[in-house]
């Protein structure tokens, strides 16, 4: 057989400029980025963001196929006028639906300053110091009659340290320090339901679009026998859904739930629900709705789940409420 290949280079070069404002408040970003350090398909960029919490240089690195094969490498270090950032990520993915095995760790040590808010106004900040590592696994069967279903588990350090910032107010309690140090097991299950499909949530862009079902949930244990503050159940669960209403209508649903049982009493509670609807009104127009809702339950003090200009309350200033 005579095979013939025609191939044609993009530039990978993309430098960029951003500027958006929301809630009253202004973002500026200015980032250069290479997609393909010298055609070896890796990604190298440097870029300078300032928001309403801190002015930020980072530098990055990712490799997606580490030494010819799907293992993924990923380094950054972020320089921030409040602390710094580093991070460091190195993983075999489950990369396709009949991959049977994935593994991976994963190093974040961040500092950095919190600043509460009230009536879009700042009332107070605090210092945090924050560490998560982890190590993780996982074993599937396979795509078995259109499903595929996934066991993962692994063990996860992680520890929040708190501190006032001399010369500013705190506005509120300051947070209790946190460390959990715990095993833990999920389980997934995902529909083999993907279509192509064009203009979906992206202008003129080829998606891999999951019209059927997605779910995980992930159990944790931690106890101070294994170096945790205090014993606590830690969980966290997602599922999402689509269908197609008709040949131009979709709607896609999901779910999620995340908290600690410790002390007889649910902790650091957020349950969240959204659901998207998509009309196609012609074959360069669409109609598209969205809603949504959150609620907490006894959130860590440093924690705060803001409504403002800033998630979309036209005419509020940031994080209003």
């Amino acid at each position: 057989v005579d095979l013939e290949v025609r191939t044609r280079d993009t530039w990978t070069l993309n430098p960029g400029v951003n500027f958006s404002r929301a809630g009253g408040e202004n973002e500026y970003a200015l980032q250069i980025r290479e997609k393909n350090l010298l055609g070896r398909g890796q990604a190298l960029e440097l870029e300078w963001q300032s928001d309403v919490d801190r002015d930020a240089l980072t530098l990055s690195f990712s490799d997606p196929h580490l030494l010819k094969n799907f293992t993924r490498l990923a380094v950054a270090y972020s320089d921030a006028s409040d602390g710094s950032t580093k991070y460091f990520n190195l993983d075999r993915p489950f990369y396709a639906l009949d991959t049977r095995w994935s593994a991976g760790t994963l190093l974040t040590d961040s500092e950095f300053d919190v600043d509460r808010w009230a009536l879009g106004k700042r009332v107070g900040k605090f210092e945090t110091q924050a560490q998560y590592y982890q190590v993780n696994g996982g074993w599937s069967a396979g795509l078995q009659d259109g499903w595929v279903r996934r066991w993962t588990y692994g063990a996860t350090y992680q520890q929040n340290d708190f501190e006032p910032v001399e010369g500013a107010p705190l506005g509120g309690p300051l947070p209790a320090d946190r460390k959990f140090v715990y095993p833990w097991v999920g389980f997934e299950l995902l529909q083999d339901s993907f279509q192509e499909r064009v203009n979906q949530d992206q202008i003129r862009r080829t998606e891999d679009v999951l019209v059927g079902f997605n779910g995980w949930v992930r159990l944790g244990l931690a106890t101070e026998s294994f170096g945790s503050a205090t014993d606590a159940v830690l969980a966290s669960a997602y599922a999402s859904n689509g269908t197609d209403l008709s040949p131009t209508q979709s709607l896609f649903g999901s779910a999620w739930v995340s908290g600690r049982y410790e002390h007889g009493e649910i902790r650091n509670g957020t349950l969240g629900v959204e659901a998207r609807y998509y009309l196609e009104t012609s074959a360069r127009s669409k109609f598209f709705a969205d809603v949504s809702g959150t609620v907490t339950e006894q959130l860590d003090q440093d924690q705060q789940l803001a409504l403002g200009g800033d998630t979309g309350l036209r005419g509020y200033p940031f994080a209003y409420q």
